[in-house]
């Protein structure tokens, strides 16, 4: 499964689910506003940008956003909401693709990041948003935990969430830091639709090695967008890196 494969014009059409999920208040709003906060008055890029889910919103709040995306389908489904003098968005990868203009702030969002299968590509990415920005600028993760501990010996399998009309299963390959996602929906038919997206999962710890190797500091790291403690039970994390000023 390649990423073109994983985000086409079906997954394209179907991203969007304007007010539920992802896409609700109370998780799109404070991920804008601690984004225009940390865009500090300047440019802003995200990497896998997608849809428009977090720049539509954040170009809304007068931060300027361009955007680095691999799926032309997804681009398409943005350029609804967006037009190309509103949002620029450069076709090409988050780990090489170079965006014109200086930023203050890259960010990358719903667990993005893993999905580059590599360790040496994750290396990239971080590299990539160091080539992006200036002294002080910062680099934005949200990621999940790895949820390992929920995996009993010997098992490779284990339902990682479940819900009227779905069900996700993960499956992992813990010697190469990998798991694919399957995401099960279904009605009241007899049939289900499937869906499969592969990850390379990260821990925090390497995550901030990968970072120090691009030239960055870790700012600051909490259990959301809201600025929750983050604890040994937090599933997930936004971490705020940043060149150091005067570097």
């Amino acid at each position: 499964m390649n990423q073109e494969e994983i985000w086409d014009v079906d997954a394209a059409q179907r991203y969007d689910t304007p007010g539920t999920g992802m896409f609700a208040p109370e998780i799109l709003g404070p991920t804008v506003d601690r984004l225009a906060e940390l865009a500090g008055g300047g440019a802003a890029l995200e990497f896998a940008i997608g849809t428009g889910r977090v720049a539509v919103p954040l170009a809304g709040r007068g931060v300027p956003v361009t955007g680095i995306e691999l799926s032309l389908p997804m681009i398409r489904q943005l350029r609804t909401r967006a037009d190309e003098a509103t949002i620029p968005v450069i076709v090409g990868d988050m780990a090489t693709s170079v965006a014109p203009g200086e930023y203050t702030l890259v960010y990358l969002v719903y667990n993005t990041v893993s999905n580059l299968l590599t360790q040496a590509e994750q290396v990239e990415c971080f590299r990539n948003a160091a080539r992006h920005l200036g002294s002080g600028g910062r680099f934005v993760i949200e990621l999940w935990v790895p949820e390992l501990r929920k995996l009993p010996p010997g098992q490779k399998a284990m339902v990682c969430e479940s819900e009227p009309g779905y069900i996700g299963l993960d499956t992992y390959d813990v010697l190469r830091q990998h798991v694919v996602s399957h995401h099960f929906r279904f009605d009241e038919s007899k049939q289900a639709r499937l869906t499969r997206t592969p990850h390379r999962y990260i821990w925090p710890a390497e995550l901030d090695l990968m970072a120090q190797l691009a030239g960055f500091e870790l700012e600051s790291r909490h259990a959301d967008w809201s600025g929750a403690e983050f604890t040994a039970e937090s599933r997930s994390h936004v971490s705020v890196y940043r060149i150091p000023p005067n570097r």
